[in-house]
């Protein structure tokens, strides 16, 4: 279960259905209305199954993958990612509901919304096993205090719920352990789960991917994978990108609600000739090799997936030191990190890389050295299987 099926999470909690054997398991997606007409989901109790769920997904949504693969799809029409009182009630009584008839021996929640009501929702249905994958919390340093209070109570009202949990990245277990949201025996150290290999780049791919993208010859770029959102930074990118040189580019793949207000400031900032906002994109892998170097600026994360992708495609990073991003940027090792909200610090990076290709090439080949078989989607089935099968139990 998931609010959203698309980005990091989504791609995690796909790679790991896909990986369980099919001998032995029956899979289905509960996934949120995004993408539901408007009209369908103003009864709040809407419920869409198979194709006719899949008809309705937001663009860049996994369901149809999920669905060819020979998944079960169903879509909660009340189950939305921003807070709503009246539609979070309404997506708890469908869901239990849902949840009840589908006699679910797990349920395996994934983000912030769809776990804590998915939980709460499964534990009512009377679900035996409940399972859930934290890609990093909804609370952070950046919000104020009542509101991260707010969060940290609902998730300990879920963790009440829940049998085992998966964790994303050290730093998330780290946490997860201090605020006792769970005991030693039901949390589990996980990974984003990435086919390493499928990013790999092949010769001439550099410059098939620049003329794709029609950029000029000679200019040195920078890159960024992420949704247009607060939490993702891009605004911090383009103010790093206007204290760089002239022939520095940059380019962010994924759309999101800041797209209006980050085209008036790259034109503010001057930078409208280099800095090119693609939207989303369904061809990452084909895109990464135009990127000289890839950037994150991100205010909090867990441990995106499009850090191991751009560690498989050979690409330098820099990153900010959040949360877990240093697991895979060790700062002058594998990479670099810098202060988050910080534009200058993040150009003063970028720069120092750009300018020294040999450093930041070596960066590169220790971090692949860091990315071994557990971060592959068969690693993540085979614990996947031991976690839905294991003997832990909620309190």
């Amino acid at each position: 279960m998931i609010t959203r099926f698309n980005g990091g999470a989504g791609q995690v909690a796909l790679n790991g259905a896909l990986a369980l054997p099919d001998d032995a398991y029956e899979r289905a997606i509960v996934t949120g209305g995004v993408g539901m007409d408007s009209r369908a989901r103003a009864s709040r109790d809407t419920v869409l199954y198979g194709d006719e769920a899949v008809a309705n997904a937001a663009a860049g949504d996994l369901t149809p993958r999920a669905h060819a693969a020979g998944m079960e799809i169903v879509q909660v029409g009340p189950l939305v990612p921003q807070i709503s009182p009246r539609d979070d009630l309404a997506a708890l009584k469908t869901l239990t509901r849902v949840l009840a008839e589908g006699r679910y021996d797990v349920v395996h929640t994934h983000s912030a919304k769809g776990g804590v009501i998915g939980r709460v929702a499964a534990a009512r249905a009377g679900v035996p096993r409940i399972v859930h994958t934290w890609h990093g919390f909804p609370f952070n340093e950046f919000q104020s205090w009542a509101r991260r209070g707010v969060y940290i109570r609902l998730e300990r009202i879920a963790a009440k719920r829940t049998d085992a949990f998966l964790a994303i990245g050290s730093e998330t277990v780290t946490t997860a352990l201090r605020l006792g949201l769970a005991t030693p025996e039901r949390v589990r150290l996980s990974w984003p789960a990435v086919d390493v290999d499928a990013y790999a780049t092949a010769t001439g791919s550099r410059a098939q991917a620049r003329r794709r993208l029609d950029l000029p010859l000679g200019v040195k770029v920078v890159g960024a994978i992420g949704r247009l959102t607060f939490q993702k930074g891009p605004e911090i990118f383009a103010k790093a990108l206007a204290r760089l040189p002239d022939d520095v580019f940059g380019l962010w793949v994924g759309g999101g609600p800041m797209a209006d207000e980050l085209d008036e400031l790259t034109a503010r900032l001057g930078i409208g000739e280099r800095m090119r906002w693609l939207g989303h994109r369904d061809d990452v892998a084909d895109v990464l090799p135009a990127f000289d170097l890839m950037a994150m600026p991100s205010r909090w994360e867990g441990l995106p997936c499009v850090l191991v992708e751009a560690i498989g495609a050979g690409i330098p990073l820099v990153a900010t030191a959040v949360p877990s991003n240093q697991d895979l940027v060790l700062a002058g090792e594998t990479g670099m990190l810098v202060r988050p909200e910080d534009p200058e610090q993040l150009a003063t990076a970028i720069g120092a890389l750009l300018d020294d290709p040999a450093a930041a090439a070596r960066m590169a080949e220790r971090a692949r050295a860091r990315v071994g078989d557990w971060f592959s989607p068969a690693h993540l089935g085979t614990v996947l299987d031991e976690t839905y099968r294991g003997s832990s139990k909620r309190p």
